[in-house]
């Protein structure tokens, strides 16, 4: 098939580039073409080696937006989304199957506004995850499109169902791990007796309590050598400043290191690869319905994890990847992550073993394979 993918983000990077690559990568794989339509701003973080079509209006970013002018902004991206769905079903003879690979209700419901419900291939939504908000608008608006056998709602989960609620238009799937694709090295992790490396990694928030995690690693009672490796993004000026703020504080401690950088491709997986395990200490109940981008890069990594109770319970259910604490309880942090590095050596073959089962169970190939039979028609 001649796959599209309609992308409009723009990051400085992180999973959304990689998520992009997985789409890319695996269906060529599967012996399909892929090209890209975008805005004719965007600007790509990452060479995909594949064909790019500029679409007339440009993408809009909601960095350092605030009150008025993210109304504005709203406005102009709701305006140009518009025009770029027309121009796509234009350009609907040029591909067997569009995807749309990060969307939420709000792109459907521009959608109920627009001639490309009427597209005559299969047209792709991804839904990175649903949570109790929004899912009545996203049923509403999948309602809406029930009669366009073309439109295809696809749902990144761990359940058969959005709450209970069934569509036919609606499909459920696991979502990917993220794998080292430009290393060739496998996996290592530190023996018995060398320094124990864990990582804090990814686009830094002030939501995920790096200083409460900071406090508490400090404090802990450790049996083996650890170091904990500190690296984070940010996209908003006021995020940037408070890791700067920590990185004065906590600069120079015996022990810490940090990074304030983002990384993409060889050298992101580069420092993945660098550590033995990734602390995840973060706790929001978006957590429970979106899946989890560090997750499921320790998962295809084959790296253990520390996280709360909240990230994507339903994998702790099925592989013990990991332990897992009481979601905003810090001592309960304390107790688990001491646990976890002290028994490390004693049960890193459980973990082991739980990873390789996990990241071929929500391998990225099962993801590309599970989307490619939602286009033909074949998935259920």
């Amino acid at each position: 098939m001649r796959l599209a993918i309609f992308e409009n983000i723009m990051t400085p990077g992180g999973h959304e580039v990689e998520f992009n690559r997985i789409l890319v990568e695996e269906f060529k794989a599967l012996g399909h073409e892929v090209e890209f339509y975008v805005p004719q701003n965007f600007r790509f973080q990452f060479d995909y080696q594949t064909p790019v079509n500029r679409l007339r209006g440009d993408a809009v970013t909601y960095k350092n937006s605030r009150g008025l002018k993210k109304l504005l902004a709203t406005l102009r991206r709701e305006f140009n989304r518009q025009r770029w769905y027309s121009q796509l079903l234009l350009s609907q003879k040029k591909f067997d199957a569009l995807i749309v690979p990060t969307s939420t209700y709000r792109y459907l419901r521009s959608l109920n506004y627009s001639d490309l419900k009427k597209i005559s291939v299969p047209l792709i939504f991804i839904l990175h995850g649903i949570n109790p908000t929004e899912a009545p608008r996203f049923l509403a608006e999948a309602e809406k499109l029930s009669t366009n056998k073309n439109i295809k709602l696809v749902v990144l989960t761990f359940t058969d169902n959005i709450f209970g609620e069934r569509r036919e238009n609606i499909f459920t799937i696991y979502p990917p791990t993220y794998t080292a694709r430009d290393l060739k090295t496998a996996p290592k992790i530190s023996a018995a007796g060398e320094v124990l490396k864990v990582g804090f990694f990814g686009q830094y928030r002030r939501e995920k309590n790096l200083r409460g995690l900071l406090e508490v690693y400090l404090k802990g009672k450790y049996t083996r050598r650890v170091e904990l490796q500190v690296q984070g993004s940010t996209m908003h000026a006021e995020d940037a400043d408070d890791f700067e703020k920590i990185i004065k504080q906590y600069g120079g401690v015996e022990g810490l290191s940090f990074l304030h950088k983002g990384l993409i491709g060889a050298e992101w997986q580069q420092a993945i690869m660098n550590v033995d395990a990734l602390l995840m200490p973060y706790s929001a109940p978006r957590y429970r319905y979106h899946w989890g981008g560090m997750l499921f890069t320790a998962i295809g990594f084959g790296k253990p994890v520390v996280a709360s109770d909240d990230m994507n319970p339903e994998v702790f259910d099925l592989y013990r990847v990991g332990e897992t604490f009481k979601s905003g309880n810090l001592d309960d942090l304390a107790r688990v992550l001491e646990d976890f590095i002290n028994g490390f050596d004693e049960n890193f073959p459980t973990y082991e073993k739980d990873l390789r089962a996990a990241g071929e169970d929500f391998s990225p190939v099962n993801f590309a394979r599970r989307l490619e039979r939602i286009m033909e028609g074949s998935y259920g």
